[in-house]
């Protein structure tokens, strides 16, 4: 598939099929996924994938406002920053979040980025428990890394609507 048609074609999907994904797909997305340029080649991003239903339903009430569809989802990858290599994981994670995303495209899969850094497990407890604390309970994550998001993933249940058309006078100024 050529970079315009995958980004013409990814969008956030929320609802997937049942259909298992291969792990040999999953092997060249993250392949593909640790391709991307990292702060001064600092390679600081961890990906660890799970397939496993329970560990999904964990993941998906991590947050009490929009994760719950990682439970539906076949697959999920944890996209991490290894804090002691660079202080701009954060940078590399986003980088590397989109790239595994076009990959899954590219893969014929769909997904949906839920963010984890900073965000609270209760909406209106936001100084609360933190959604990666809650990760933390059932996976043994070393100290030095941190949560920038999870990507869930899996084959689409249904044919997203396309992208509306861009207004470039709102979004782009050519000085």
């Amino acid at each position: 598939m050529e970079l315009k048609d995958i980004l013409t074609k990814r969008r956030s999907v929320r609802k997937f099929s049942d259909k298992p994904v291969e792990v040999d797909k999953l092997q060249r997305v993250v392949e593909r996924t640790l391709t991307a340029p990292s702060s001064r080649n600092s390679r600081s991003t961890r990906l660890w994938i799970t397939q496993d239903k329970a560990l999904l339903e964990h993941i998906s009430e991590m947050r009490d406002y929009g994760a719950a569809f990682v439970k539906g989802a076949s697959a999920a990858v944890l996209v991490m920053g290894d804090t002691s290599l660079t202080d701009l994981w954060k940078v590399n994670c986003s980088i590397s979040a989109t790239v595994l995303q076009m990959a899954l495209v590219d893969e014929g899969l769909a997904s949906c980025w839920v963010h984890v850094e900073g965000r609270p497990c209760l909406k209106d407890e936001p100084e609360g428990r933190q959604a990666e604390e809650h990760l933390r309970q059932k996976i043994a994550l070393p100290e030095n890394y941190r949560v920038l998001c999870v990507v869930a993933l899996g084959y689409s249940d249904f044919e997203p609507a396309p992208l509306p058309p861009y207004n470039g006078e709102e979004r782009v100024k050519w000085l």
